[in-house]
Order: structure tokens, then sequence, then C-alpha cells
């Protein structure tokens, strides 16, 4: 009866508190269970918070007994008093009037209280979280996230659903899922012997999405400034610790908007981003900087404390090639820059966080914004120490016969994209927009050096477990 009456107490909340409490129930999962002559010790954590609360178990209870085989991963529902807390390094503990054993857990348990390796807890993802490291990363990924719709909703942007199955290919680089419901067994062919995709569910060849830009650029043509924040997908094989096949992106796109005001808007909303979780996860980040990356505070607060250093795509090559440092990719002209040219950039050359822009056009996309030298488009690189390239961005075509040479030169059908172009012949407008990876950033701000060990259940070549 007295169950059904409590409430809950997360134990966040419950180590908070600022008074003894004479009934509080707390659930979670233990920990650590140590026996004394007439008591238990339980650790009880339930996600909450990275701490634990302890909960004491007199021999008195009419389960001691079974308590007294309380494994690690068991959950339990304690109902007691918030006391102050005998022990060091703790402020309040539980002296528990009952212990319900909500589900138990055997000797293969195997979140057992020792060290575990990344690669080990990836083939337990979904067990994973309940450890502290794990624990701290998904809380900080759900901050990360408020954060970011907090910044955009603050200045005025409208969030926009994009389409996570599309016609298009965005980037044009052709590494897309494809999305069809035709029977593979018996594949409808045309006269040329070719697949007949207009027999498919959407009558044409269709893909996941690798970006909603071009979809936000058309609501930025009508509401000025909007972002996504959703699930985008790559049919890359490339097994590397930065790279995953479904991640999640955030593409704000801007009417009225040059470079300048993108690269503006771009550097204030990382530094914005790190400030937040300084601010609301210093727990988790100081659990970081104590087993993951020891530099992390200091280069968050780098970032955060240092203007961002503007450079050409030109003026960063010629730096490159005249800093007599061998790189293991030859820097050269016309050519995408590479992690540790990126890394040299912030942390030897600058010292501090750098925009490249102003790339050769020959290695963008076909929607960047063509300059006057007609060599290179108004694309944009957010950079910064530890990871290198953070943002991608640039100013967009806005003027359609230039669009149009664009998209003839990257070996693209107008016909594809009739109503992209639409956007250029009704009401044109500059425009300009960036898409910052999530898990990067997640990365950068955790330390944690792996891809796959910010995603809940990862997505990488040859692994669609869970």
């Amino acid at each position: 009866m007295v169950l059904r009456m409590l409430k809950s107490t997360p134990i966040k909340t419950a180590l908070q508190s600022s008074a003894p409490q004479d009934a509080i129930l707390i659930q979670g999962w233990v920990r650590t269970r140590r026996d004394s002559k007439t008591f238990s010790f339980i650790e009880l954590n339930d996600g909450s918070c990275l701490r634990g609360l302890q909960i004491i178990a007199n021999s008195t209870l009419p389960n001691y007994s079974e308590l007294q085989h309380l494994t690690t991963g068991a959950s339990v529902s304690v109902i007691g008093k918030l006391v102050p807390s005998q022990g060091q390094g703790q402020r309040w503990e539980v002296i528990a009037d009952t212990v319900t054993i909500l589900g138990g857990a055997d000797a293969t348990y195997p979140l057992q209280k020792k060290g575990h390796t990344a690669e080990f807890l990836r083939e337990i993802a979904h067990l994973r979280p309940r450890s502290n490291l794990f624990g701290c990363i998904f809380r900080v990924r759900s901050r990360l996230a408020f954060a970011i719709h907090q910044f955009f909703q603050e200045k005025g942007f409208v969030y926009v659903h994009t389409p996570i199955i599309t016609g298009s290919d965005c980037e044009g680089a052709g590494e897309l899922f494809r999305v069809t419901t035709l029977d593979l067994k018996n594949l409808p062919k045309r006269e040329d012997g070719a697949i007949d995709y207009a027999q498919d569910f959407f009558a044409r060849s269709t893909y996941l999405t690798v970006s909603g830009q071009l979809e936000a650029e058309a609501f930025a043509c009508a509401l000025a400034k909007v972002y996504t924040f959703g699930p985008t997908f790559r049919a890359e094989n490339s097994n590397t610790s930065r790279h995953a096949n479904e991640f999640w992106m955030i593409e704000p796109e801007m009417a009225f908007c040059d470079l300048q005001g993108d690269m503006d808007m771009a550097e204030e909303f990382v530094k914005y981003l790190i400030r937040d979780i300084r601010e609301h996860c210093a727990e988790d980040l100081e659990l970081f900087s104590k087993f993951v990356d020891k530099t992390l505070l200091e280069r968050l607060a780098f970032v955060v404390e240092r203007p961002f250093q503007r450079v050409s795509y030109t003026e960063a090559v010629e730096l490159l090639m005249k800093c007599g440092k061998t790189f293991e990719y030859p820097v050269e002209y016309g050519t995408n820059l590479q992690s540790e040219h990126e890394r040299y950039l912030t942390e030897v050359h600058f010292k501090c966080p750098v925009t490249v822009y102003n790339y050769p056009k020959e290695i963008k996309p076909f929607y960047m914004r063509l300059n006057d030298d007609d060599r290179t488009v108004t694309a944009m690189d957010v950079l910064v120490p530890g990871i290198g390239e953070i943002v991608g961005g640039s100013q967009r075509e806005e003027r359609l016969d230039v669009l149009l040479q664009s998209m003839a030169r990257h070996h693209l059908d107008p016909k594809d994209y009739q109503w992209y172009l639409d956007l250029r012949r009704y009401g044109t407008v500059p425009h300009a927009g960036f898409g910052l990876g999530f898990e990067r950033m997640l990365m950068f701000v955790t330390g944690v050096a792996n891809i796959r060990d910010v995603i809940p259940f990862a997505r990488t070549p040859g692994n669609a477990a869970f």
C-alpha cells in the first residue's frame, strides 16, 4: 500500500535533497553489495546520474536472507528513510524499511565490477548504458540534443522534419542505401535489360537520405530561418573510428544570408553547445577527463574562450606546404584537407579553432555558390583541436543559370531537381547553411575517440545487430 502511495524519486534528486525524508521510494539496479554482521550495504544506480545511492538493509528485514544473495545487475525497489550518511564521500543514504527484488541477475551478468574494454562493451550494446562510462555518454547525448533545439529556438528558427526516403543524392557521391519493395528474386526489367524501377513502390528509384539540406532550402525560402535535426545514411564501406553508416545531422538554412553570416552562425553554435554541456554535464565531463581524455576540459575551454581564426583554403594549403612537416597525405592544391592537416592548423600553427573558406569548385558539391574568380566556391569548414572538421557549410548558389552550369559540370540531370530549380525561378534570394554531425560533436565534448561508442546501437559495415 505504501509503495503505491509513494512516487519514485530519481537518485539524482535524492542526492540533491536539502533535508532528510521520512519516506522515500528508490528504484534501480544493484551495482555492488557488501555484508556486515547485522546489515548489508547496497549501492543502487538508476541512470539519472553517475553516482549511486547507498542503501542500508538491516538483518531484521523479513527477506534479508534473499537480499544477501543479491548480485550486480539485479533490480530492486526500496522504501525507507533518507538520512545523512555516516560514510565519506556521500551526503545521503537510505535506511531501508522494505527492499523488494524486482528482477534477479545471475552470475552470467557481463557487467561485473571490473574494467571492460570498449570492444567488449560494443558486443553487449544492450547492457553497456548501465556502465558508468556509457551512462555518462548517453546522458550527455540527451543534453546535447536538447541544447541544439534550444539554440535555434531562441534565435527564431523553425524546426523542419525533412524526408528520410528521398529520390535525390544531395552530395552527389553515390553512397546511398536503396529503398525498394521489388522482389529481388524476380526483378522487373525494361527492354534494355535495366531494372524497371517504375514498378517499384514509389514508381522511381529511392534511397535513404544523406542530407535534409535541399528540402530545408525550400523551407528557408518561405520561412526564412529553419533547421533540421534527424538521421542520415551513407552506404560508405569505411571501417574507421570516425565513420558510421547511420548518424544524425543538424542542418540550419538561412535566407538572406551570405558566407560571412554562415560562418558567424556556425562558430557561435559550436561555442554555445560546449558552454551548455560544461554547465549541465559537469559530473559526466569529470569522468571523461579522468578516464577518457585528460586534456578534455582544457580543450573545451580552449574553443570557448578563443576567437576562431579565419583563413582561405588557398592560404591554408600554402601554410601547410611551407610548414616543413611531413604528412601521411601530401598537401597539394585541389585536394581535400585531411584530419592531420586540419589538426596541424588548429593545434600547431594557429593554436585556436580555425574556419577555412573558399574551396576549389572541383572538390565541392553542385549547390555551392561560385565565387567571382570562377575557381572557388563559398564553402566553409569549421575546424577544432583534437578532431579537425566539425562543421561544413556554404552559401548556396541562388542564380539559376550558374546552378544549371554547376549541375552539368557534376553530370546531374536537371529533370531530377526541377523542384529545387524552382526555388531559383520564383523569388530567389541569397541563402546559406551548414551541417554539423551530431556524433562528431558528441565525440568532441566527451573525448571519446570512436564514433561507435557515442551511438546507442551503431550501424557500420557488416554490423546491424540489436
